[in-house]
């Protein structure tokens, strides 16, 4: 039989609500984000070389219009706590579930079956009614779903060799995997928007220098600065470099904790090994989440 898994699908419909509002929250806030700055530089370019056209001075008026709405919109609808609550509510939902699936505690052997689905449901309530005012970006089509899916049961019900297995598989690996890959990316982009800046700095002096010996010339200067300071800003939002560094060590954690998992020959043993695997987990999260406010 066929090893079974624990799908995006398989989780509960709080989780999967959550998930796709945090997303749409995220893209919605890098693209507002993206577009006031693309739309500063296209401001700076059209002023330089339009500086006294009538049609030139409008359309930078008209931009620099655009861009207030862009921050009055960011500052009002506030798509970044969306993103990050909705992300923590996800995760936490996340940790239940593999929890609960586990037999881990609080849902282990020593409550009974009944019971244990009743405090699930009244920890995923508890979870929900700490975070209302998320409620409004949840997606409709997803309140029908189940709390408690056919697949997350079945796993329930195997002996508990079966979900070791399936947790090492489908959690640890699945968390030491994406750790390492985000790690990577984040490396990677954050040296190339670190040369970005460094052309532009470049740039920007060498222009300054150039200015001195041809003091009439017309030169970008100002777009040049516009630019860097938008790589700046793209950069602090990003935070490529302190993700790399979360997200580097959180890999390593995971390592040891999968050694972990050799010692496991029991019921109990599984149900300490899940607890201590998900709290760290949760506790690179905990601090993912604590970044907004930094």
């Amino acid at each position: 039989m066929p090893e079974l898994k624990l799908k995006h699908e398989d989780f509960p419909a709080l989780f999967q609500s959550a998930d796709h509002a945090s997303l749409t929250a995220q893209s919605s806030y890098y693209l507002a984000l993206k577009s006031y700055l693309f739309l500063l530089v296209v401001a700076a370019l059209i002023s330089f070389y339009y500086p006294v056209d009538l049609i030139g001075a409008l359309a930078s008026a008209l931009l620099f219009l655009i861009t207030l709405c862009i921050l009055i919109w960011l500052k009002v609808q506030k798509p970044e706590d969306t993103w990050y609550n909705g992300r923590a509510v996800a995760e936490s939902v996340k940790t239940r579930t593999w929890r609960w699936v586990m037999k881990a505690e609080p849902y282990d052997n020593n409550t009974p079956e009944e019971q244990s689905r009743k405090e699930f449901l009244m920890d995923l309530k508890s979870i929900l009614d700490q975070n209302r005012s998320l409620s409004a970006h949840f997606q409709a089509d997803k309140t029908n779903d189940e709390a408690i899916s056919h697949q997350m049961s079945s796993i329930r019900s195997l002996p508990f060799e079966e979900r070791l297995a399936i947790y090492k598989n489908e959690r640890v690996k699945n968390q030491a995997d994406w750790y390492a890959k985000k790690s990577l990316f984040n490396k990677r982009r954050a040296n190339q928007w670190f040369v970005v800046s460094v052309v532009l700095h470049a740039l920007a002096i060498a222009l300054l220098l150039y200015r001195i010996s041809e003091p009439t010339l017309s030169l970008p200067i100002e777009i040049v600065a516009t630019g860097a300071s938008a790589i700046l800003t793209w950069l602090q939002a990003k935070k490529h470099n302190e993700l790399n560094s979360s997200y580097s060590l959180a890999a390593h954690e995971i390592v040891l904790i999968k050694g972990e998992a050799e010692s496991v020959d029991s019921d109990k043993a599984l149900s300490n090994f899940v607890v201590s695997s998900e709290s760290a987990f949760s506790r690179e999260h905990t601090q993912w989440s604590a970044r907004k406010n930094v």
